[in-house]
């Protein structure tokens, strides 16, 4: 197989390595010639993942067209604002019945469309059906270290889902399958808004109880969502939810935690994410789901409580008070 990866960064790069491993010719496509050098040249990336060897069969080109020449897969794993430009760009190259998998998470500011919805606005009708989301408890360092992962891969046609299922699957990547693609989809997006919320509570020493109400309580708001937008509540207690949820709100690798980290510590946004060096997906999700839930008439609390301390100056510790004095109200 031919696969081609348009980004490569940490989680394009683990995934590239994934595929390339299987024995599969894989070429890495991105912005930044410098990742591609080291890739083309080193079988490394040191920005993003330092220290590992990739596979002699990962290649890169700074070409979309070049990048995409034959490609029998495509894995778009750019930012999520950065998912139309380079749908755009790409468009005339994907030939018609090639899977195209999203692993962006995110929804789109200006218009308030998931990822696969962005995708669908760009491409054309017939390459819909061969869309797909992977999605799932899935660090990029623990991936390219080959370290066992499970993820769920969803598209509207099964048929889709179980070759993208095939072509992912290792001795260590193990992917399941899902017809449901918008739940995993605002599963993978708003867990990155409560992982904001969990460092702030990290932070600020509050201890586990109010981190396991505050993963409950995500949960239930994601769930919300994703329900109003027509996903199967089911979804949200799989790996896409309460899977990724669990992993991005508890461990020191989930740069949203570390944002939230930082917030308790007094630090802006904008200071955590130039010390990251990568994009916190969550930050941007934080305006764009509060927007969705506002239009949809979705109760966010969490949401809403981390957008207003990123985006109108509200401390941290007053965005607690403001939850915790919520009015009262049975629990389901």
């Amino acid at each position: 197989m031919r696969a081609t990866v348009l980004g490569a960064g940490s989680w394009g790069t683990a995934l590239a390595s994934l595929l390339a491993g299987k024995g599969y010719t894989v070429t890495s496509w991105d912005k930044d010639a410098a990742v591609l050098d080291d890739i083309a040249r080193n079988h490394r990336n040191e920005r993003y993942l330092p220290g590992l060897q990739l596979p002699p069969t990962l290649h890169a080109s700074g070409e979309v067209a070049k990048a995409l020449e034959g490609a029998e897969l495509v894995v778009l794993a750019v930012p999520s604002h950065a998912v139309r430009p380079v749908v755009i760009e790409a468009k005339r190259h994907v030939h018609a019945g090639t899977p195209i998998v999203c692993v962006a998470k995110g929804i789109e500011l200006d218009t308030l469309m998931t990822m696969t919805e962005v995708i669908e606005d760009v491409l054309p009708v017939p390459l819909h059906p061969y869309l797909a989301v992977l999605s799932g408890p899935s660090f990029a360092k623990e991936v390219a270290k080959g370290l066992p992962t499970a993820v769920t891969v969803a598209a509207r046609w099964e048929r889709i889902a179980k070759q993208v299922q095939d072509a992912f699957h290792t001795k260590t990547f193990r992917p399941y399958t899902s017809g449901d693609v918008v739940g995993c989809e605002i599963g993978g997006c708003v867990k990155n808004v409560v992982a904001i919320a969990a460092g702030i509570s990290d932070g600020m020493g509050f201890g586990a109880n109010a981190m396991a109400a505050l993963v409950t309580r995500g949960l239930a708001e994601i769930t919300r969502l994703a329900v109003r937008k027509g996903a199967n509540p089911l979804t949200l207690s799989g790996l896409a939810g309460l899977g990724d949820l669990v992993l991005t709100c508890s461990s020191d690798l989930s740069r949203n935690r570390t944002v939230g980290r930082g917030l308790a510590a007094g630090k802006t946004a904008d200071a955590i994410q130039r010390e990251l060096g990568q994009v916190a997906e969550g930050v941007r999700n934080a305006r764009s789901a509060r927007e969705l839930a506002k239009r949809l008439g979705v109760e966010m609390p969490i949401t809403e409580a981390i957008y207003r301390v990123l985006y109108e100056g509200l401390a941290p510790r007053e965005a607690v008070t403001a939850l915790m004095m919520r009015e009262t109200k049975p629990e389901l």
